[in-house]
């Protein structure tokens, strides 16, 4: 990355460069082209401060260092990210390595599906159950109830009987 240190003169790793004038190779003396682009240009060139370069260099990075420290630290953290979403596809790919085939699938629908038709008429034979269960329950109740009621209807047949056996039976008469 150059180094502006004019509008005119980029510094790039220790080495200047004239933008001022491009040279041509016509321009060139006879026997120049053997010779280094690099040559005679470092005496077109100003000297510059170091100090300077200092400064500007300690400004450049002051001014963009922050923005480049947070932008390592949200990469530190995708990283992290994708390497937990990494491991945790991993797990996934193995789970479903474990399921061997589609077939073993397939086998495993059909057999719940076999089973839940199983579950689904034992429900129905259970409420059937339940809805015959309910009605001998009523009917023992209205048994146990008619039952209580012909007991009740004997003994008031009995008392009404031994009434009229006392009312039939001889009383002495009294002396007055």
């Amino acid at each position: 990355m150059p180094l502006f240190v004019s509008g005119k003169v980029p510094l790039l790793s220790g080495r200047r460069w004239s933008a001022a004038r491009p040279r041509s190779p016509c321009s060139c003396p006879a026997g120049a082209g053997d010779a280094s682009p690099d040559e005679g240009v470092e005496a077109d060139l100003p000297v510059i401060d170091e100090r300077a370069v200092e400064q500007l260099a300690e400004g450049l990075l002051s001014h963009y260092l922050p923005d480049l420290q947070r932008s390592k630290s949200a990469l530190q953290e995708l990283t992290q990210n994708q390497v937990v979403l990494l491991e945790t596809l991993e797990q996934e790919i193995t789970k479903f390595k474990e399921c061997n085939s589609i077939l073993d699938i397939n086998a495993l629908f059909s057999e719940a599906k076999h089973y839940h038709s199983k579950l689904v008429n034992i429900r129905n034979d259970m409420m059937m159950l339940h809805e015959k269960t309910s009605k001998l329950k009523k009917r023992a109740l209205k048994l146990q109830q008619k039952r209580q009621k012909e007991e009740l209807e004997r003994e008031q047949q009995r008392e009404k009987e031994l009434e009229r056996e006392k009312q039939l039976t001889a009383k002495p008469a009294r002396r007055t």
